[in-house]
């Protein structure tokens, strides 16, 4: 596994990361994964309190109890759920992420998070009060840096602007390629680490049927699939091409890929950057890169 540096921090993460989103219900599932990952190289973990209602922290915090020291680990704050318990509601306010730290230690069952991000984010948030909770959560020693889930251009604009964000997480991959725009070239002159998130496009890049995403249509999708396949020659490798292509922009620190079970992480290990440029610079002209339309 190589490593690569969280932007101008002194940690240093595996460039395939442990997305946990996609992780199940049952805990010995879940500790056998985390602690199989941790044996082959996988240093840096990510989840949220938003995810399970919190049970995918508890997982992840029995799971690495005892292998603290070894992990870096991220989870992310400001979606709450509702009452109901089938949606939720933002919240970036100062006092929700002081109050809600404490809940995300306790079920992580740490007494500090590596990175803690704002999982979301509007221009319309109080933002100065948000850069707040996350500076004084440093003073405190409870957090070690911070950053933004966002895929908004407009929103990370003014973080780099007015914050000391450490990192940005956003979807990137070969079927989304807005990042590339603005963003990529700004956060990298910063030396804010990107962490790409979607990098398979929902296992679009991994095998599945093609379907339409984002503004390409089926019969783009499935273009760019029959380009992966002549060059991988195989469904099961197409994940290698795509995983190639996130890590070869040099503002791409780790790729968070989803893993949910032990032979999803067998292919994620097994991922090594063969793919020749010249082919890379083919699969990348397949199609044209897309836009942010929205929030620029």
């Amino acid at each position: 596994m190589n490593y690569r540096k969280l932007g101008s921090t002194d940690i240093e993460i595996s460039e395939i990361s442990f997305g946990c989103m996609s992780l199940g219900t049952n805990q010995r599932e879940n500790e056998n994964l985390i602690h199989h990952a941790t044996d082959h190289g996988i240093n840096f973990f990510d989840t949220a309190d938003l995810y399970q209602k919190g049970f995918n922290e508890e997982s992840v915090g029995k799971a690495i109890k005892n292998k603290r020291n070894e992990i870096i680990l991220c989870t992310k704050v400001g979606n709450v759920w509702n009452p109901d318990g089938a949606s939720w509601h933002w919240d970036a306010s100062k006092k929700h992420i002081l109050q809600s730290v404490e809940g995300s230690l306790s079920r992580l069952q740490t007494d500090y998070i590596d990175l803690y991000l704002l999982h979301g984010g509007t221009i319309e948030d109080p933002i100065d009060d948000t850069i707040e909770a996350f500076e004084l959560l440093k003073e405190q020693g409870k957090i070690k840096h911070y950053g933004i889930s966002s895929i908004r251009p407009n929103v990370i604009r003014e973080y780099v602007k007015r914050s000391g964000i450490a990192a940005v997480m956003m979807q990137y991959s070969l079927l989304d390629r807005r990042p590339e725009e603005a963003m990529l070239d700004l956060l990298k002159a910063n030396q804010m680490a990107v962490l790409a998130r979607g990098s398979l496009a929902k296992g679009l890049l991994a095998g599945k049927p093609p379907a339409a995403y984002l503004d390409y249509q089926i019969e783009d999708v499935k273009k760019m699939q029959d380009s992966l396949m002549q060059t991988a020659h195989s469904p099961g490798h197409f994940f290698k091409i795509a995983l190639q292509f996130v890590l070869n922009n040099p503002a791409i620190t780790s790729a968070v890929a989803g893993i949910r079970t032990i032979e999803q992480l067998a292919q994620i290990l097994s991922f090594y950057p063969d793919t020749s440029d010249q082919d890379m610079d083919t699969i990348q002209n397949i199609l044209p890169p897309n836009h942010y339309s929205q929030h620029r």
